[in-house]
């Protein structure tokens, strides 16, 4: 069995010990947010954080987290205020959303041990494999959230959850659906 704490909550598995953090996230714990890309540690879907450092959970068995404390993205921020979330929102560096999650968790690993990155850091932080070709607004967001840290700027983008308005669907006949006729 093995012990340590994800999302500040200790947890035990009754797995293999060497099953990949990644499946035991997913299969196990229900958090889905951590996704499954290439499986070899290549595009970074994966990345959490382990003890503070971004970590692809593909490559980290249970007995390499033996004791220590995991945070994914689900923990990241419950409210989607964290920087980087909102830089990601505001500079529309999120496309199909897939490898979104592994791209924020190493952006937050970066801020929370360089408050002033440089492009050239932020590229080599963040070697995420993005099909949609966000990379050029990653680094703007990472800069932005750079400076939303260290509370330089301050950005709105992201509505914290059921808090976006719900907009109806209109019918074919209007909005009135009850016989084809508009009010």
């Amino acid at each position: 069995m093995t012990r340590f704490t994800v999302n500040d909550r200790p947890v035990q598995f009754e797995m293999d010990p060497r099953t990949p953090l990644l499946w035991a996230l997913r299969d196990a714990a229900n958090l889905t947010g951590t996704k499954y890309g290439c499986g070899a540690g290549d595009c970074h879907a994966c990345t959490v954080l382990v003890d503070g450092a971004a970590l692809r959970s593909c490559l980290i068995t249970l007995a390499e987290c033996e004791g220590r404390f995991v945070v994914t993205v689900e923990w990241l921020s419950r409210d989607r205020s964290h920087p980087v979330q909102q830089a990601m929102v505001a500079e529309q560096a999120i496309q199909c959303g897939f490898c979104t999650p592994g791209i924020v968790m190493n952006a937050a690993a970066l801020l929370a041990r360089n408050a002033s990155p440089s492009e050239a850091e932020i590229k080599a932080a963040i070697p995420n494999l993005c099909r949609c070709g966000v990379q050029p607004r990653l680094v703007r967001a990472v800069q932005r959230a750079a400076a939303v840290a260290r509370r330089e700027e301050k950005i709105d983008a992201a509505p914290p959850p059921g808090g976006t308005p719900r907009i109806p669907a209109l019918s074919p006949h209007g909005p009135d659906t009850k016989q084809g006729k508009t009010p």
